[in-house]
């Protein structure tokens, strides 16, 4: 796929790991299932945030900014992530998080800290309320004569989109060496800049495979609009093909974003059991919830999961139960 893609600063370790889950795969009844093993990026514990982070991070420098402002929670990856790679390439960096400082600090939140970010709490639950104060600090910032790039929750801006446009290619490219020509993928679905990357990167590559979002922030409806909205404004961007693919979006929330759920808890327990995977109770648990619901309802494979990571939160979760 020849794509015109922006400038990017390299952090990750590409390509990630596709595995073939050969004890995973029969407890779910699936002949093939493969694990996308976006939780080794390796570049602080960010998962599938530093696809993304490659480039905004790189257009953040383009635009001459010396300070970049991310928006999110207090256990947030992209944050964290975004955090230490200001640090590398030498740009202050700004963090706008809902509610109160919470204490304990949250392993990310402590990690970021660390690389030398900035904490401002909104002192409103309302995920939104980053929004507004951002635009305000933003202005103070300015006017200090700084310049500032801001990034938005879960760095789900078309820019940010190219990491997984990218991604599409890579995993069709190693599904390929493995002879599987087409197969099934189940995505979190947060913010959608992952799966809007990926559904523009299948587009360019003329691929129709069936995608599946399993959304565990928003309501099917608005989480499919968002994806959708993301995968156009990237392909745009590349000037690739329109995106016009079919979407199966799941809801992965259980009781609510960010609330235990007991099926993501039995997920997490089967995957970590079956094949030593890590997965967080915010979103890869849930998604792998999904998955297995799926494959109760009749999904065969081949099938790819792809782990978007959340290591830190998932090592925090398994430490409280513990403590339990």
């Amino acid at each position: 796929m020849a794509v015109s893609a922006p400038e990017r600063v390299v952090l990750a370790s590409l390509p990630s790991p596709l595995q073939r889950a050969k004890r995973l795969g029969p407890r779910l009844g699936l002949e093939e299932l493969f694990i996308k093993r976006d939780d080794l990026t390796g570049f602080s514990l960010g998962g599938n945030k530093i696809r993304k982070l490659e480039f905004l991070i790189a257009d953040a420098l383009a635009q001459g900014a010396d300070t970049i402002l991310v928006m999110g929670g207090p256990r947030s990856n992209l944050c964290q992530s975004a955090a230490a790679a200001a640090r590398v390439v030498g740009l202050a960096c700004e963090m706008i998080l809902y509610g109160d400082r919470p204490s304990p600090a949250p392993a990310n939140l402590t990690l970021a800290e660390a690389s030398g970010a900035v904490s401002w709490f909104t002192g409103d639950d309302d995920r939104s309320s980053v929004e507004a104060f951002a635009k305000q600090r933003a202005a103070a910032l300015t006017s200090d004569g700084n310049r500032v790039y801001a990034i938005p929750r879960g760095g789900a801006t078309a820019v940010g989109a190219v990491g997984y446009h990218l991604a599409a290619a890579e995993l069709v490219s190693q599904l390929g060496e493995s002879g599987i020509d087409t197969a099934s993928i189940v995505v979190c679905v947060g913010s959608g800049g992952t799966l809007g990357g990926i559904v523009s990167g299948m587009a360019a590559l003329g691929v129709s495979w069936p995608l599946f979002g399993a959304s565990v922030s928003r309501e099917c409806v608005e989480a499919e609009r968002r994806v959708d909205s993301i995968a156009a404004e990237c392909a745009r961007l590349l000037g690739t093909a329109t995106p016009d693919l079919g979407l199966t979006m799941i809801d992965a929330r259980g009781p609510g974003y960010g609330q235990p759920w007991s099926a993501a808890e039995a997920a997490s327990d089967m995957a970590r059991e079956s094949e030593g995977l890590v997965l967080d109770p915010i979103y890869t648990a849930k998604a792998f919830a999904a998955l297995v619901e799926l494959t109760a309802t009749g999904l065969d494979g081949p099938v790819v999961f792809w782990h978007t990571g959340g290591t830190a939160t998932a090592l925090e979760a398994l430490a409280r139960k513990d403590c339990m």
